[in-house]
């Protein structure tokens, strides 16, 4: 999979006052195979989580790699991460606990794994509802949806993804509107990284996500971009 693959149709754009603050990684697929989650999948996660457990059972969140670094993205994007953890700080702390990752579908926990490994956040997207090129920016007075668990998720002030429809995710809480379910065939993942981190972490934690997504959904990776 090369770094410079992508569709014409799906645009990506960083507001200029997040510039320099934000990278964004964006991989797009088609194909996805939910079921049957294959074995060798199941025993990648109990490697991954019982080797950050031994890891980090002892050390605080804050002195995990990573973890500082996104807390700090949040800090400057008017988020308290102590408050709204990022998702991929949730899903660490989840596995320190030896509680593992939540299962969800077969492309959702892919994409969980490969966040927590990384301790990037990222949002998972049905492709089939987005409309039109993504932009990340700031969210102006009165924006929001209703989330994934029903309640609405405020974004005033906060980083958002919009499409041509409005927002519709963010690196706490995605949308109702575009969740990915085991209907879906067609996925946008967008990772949301520090742009001090971006050129070390990023393109490496997108070919793993298309790796294993290629690897255990069967998918076919049609876009792979970064914008900053």
């Amino acid at each position: 999979m090369g770094m410079e693959a992508h569709a014409p149709d799906l645009g990506l754009a960083v507001e200029d006052s997040l510039r320099g603050v934000l990278a964004l990684g964006l991989l797009a697929a088609e194909g996805i195979r939910m079921e049957p989650v294959p074995r060798e999948f199941d025993e990648e996660c109990a490697q991954v989580c019982a080797r950050l457990e031994g890891e980090h059972a002892d050390r605080p969140p804050v002195g995990i790699p990573g973890v500082a670094e996104v807390r700090a993205l949040f800090h400057r994007l008017g988020v308290d991460p102590t408050k709204t953890r990022p998702s991929s700080e949730a899903l660490l702390r989840r596995v320190v606990q030896g509680k593992g990752l939540p299962r969800v579908n077969l492309a959702v926990d892919v994409c969980n794994l490969c966040s927590l490994e990384h301790q990037l956040p990222l949002g998972l997207y049905d492709r089939e509802h987005v409309r039109g090129a993504v932009q990340a920016r700031a969210g102006r007075e009165g924006e929001g949806y209703p989330g994934i668990r029903k309640q609405r998720v405020n974004l005033a002030g906060r980083l958002l993804l919009a499409d041509d429809d409005g927002p519709f995710g963010a690196p706490t809480s995605d949308s109702e509107r575009t969740s990915v379910t085991a209907a879906t065939t067609r996925l946008l993942v967008v990772v949301f990284c520090p742009a001090e981190r971006a050129d070390g972490h990023l393109s490496i934690l997108l070919e793993h996500i298309a790796g294993r997504l290629t690897r255990h959904a069967s998918a076919r990776v049609v876009a792979v971009r970064v914008a900053q």
